[in-house]
């Protein structure tokens, strides 16, 4: 795995994990639409979670909860460039949540340092999209579409499988043009897998860093922690913490979380053990921008 995440003008260093904050402007996300509808809104949330310790900011506009229908690029840009404009000067990368690769071109253009795909840059012009800048990008794996990819969703071996598309992708985007140290993977917890599924990807998830890139694990408040725990979406901020931290000892080196100061404390806690240091007081943010 490279030392360096490199996400447009920032250089991310991978000696501790990274805490990527979750930012849904939608009406219809699972956990927190409507919350954060408006620009405004988004934006103060968004710098309220980098207070907190975030390292990336992660806007999306388009839910991709299952069940969830698909959202028109107009729709998708209103919602998401005013927010990404309105934090040009939060001094941190701000990742863009599409998988529309016009959008990702105008995101990038606001001021996006990152795409994180939930369709690995699959849509025709996508690669190229990336590849023309010098943002990371995110690749998900997925099974099916968000309206019907939890209906009987079906694997030989989750952990190959996944692994072995996700290398597939990594190809694509090196073939591309788009260098391993701005490339990130996401197994894709929750997007056509069982409870089954996803935790053999959670226990396994050392197997995918034989890929040489930075994996991010996307557990936070996930139905997968419902069906685990029995707790409502608001009720799963304990598990969510332990979920990261397991994600985070089996090899992830980013975790995309809503509750970001209690992940930040976990993972400190985390961190001061695994180095045999004293805990820091204050966490602080590994972003450098670089001129």
């Amino acid at each position: 795995m490279p030392g360096v995440l490199r996400c447009g003008s920032y250089a991310l260093s991978l000696e501790r994990p990274l805490i990527m904050g979750v930012v849904n402007v939608t009406p219809d996300s699972f956990s927190d639409g409507g919350t954060f509808a408006s620009a405004p809104a988004a934006a103060a949330h968004a710098r309220m979670l980098l207070d907190e310790g975030a390292d990336i900011i992660d806007v999306g506009g388009e839910s991709t909860r299952p069940g969830a229908l698909p959202v028109a690029v107009d729709d998708e840009r209103r919602r998401v460039l005013p927010v990404l404009e309105a934090l040009a000067d939060c001094g941190a990368p701000v990742s863009v949540d599409t998988q529309k690769p016009d959008l990702m071109r105008e995101a990038i253009a606001a001021g996006a340092s990152m795409v994180n795909d939930v369709n690995a840059l699959a849509a025709p012009g996508a690669l190229e999209a990336i590849a023309a800048t010098s943002a990371a990008v995110c690749l998900m794996h997925k099974r099916g579409h968000p309206h019907a990819m939890q209906q009987d969703p079906r694997y030989d071996d989750v952990v190959r499988e996944v692994r072995d598309f996700l290398s597939s992708c990594i190809e694509a985007a090196e073939r591309a043009g788009i260098g391993r140290e701005r490339i990130v993977v996401d197994p894709g917890f929750g997007f056509g897998k069982t409870l089954e599924h996803n935790l053999a990807l959670l226990r396994q998830l050392g197997q995918f860093t034989a890929l040489r890139v930075v994996v991010l694990a996307g557990l936070s408040r996930k139905s997968m922690l419902g069906k685990i725990t029995g707790r409502g979406v608001s009720e799963r901020i304990y598990a969510s913490v332990a979920a990261a931290l397991i994600a985070v000892e089996n090899g992830a080196g980013i975790v995309r979380v809503h509750d970001v100061a209690a992940t930040r404390d976990a993972l400190a806690v985390w961190n001061a053990v695994r180095q045999e240091n004293q805990p820091p007081r204050r966490q602080e943010r590994q972003g450098k921008r670089e001129l």
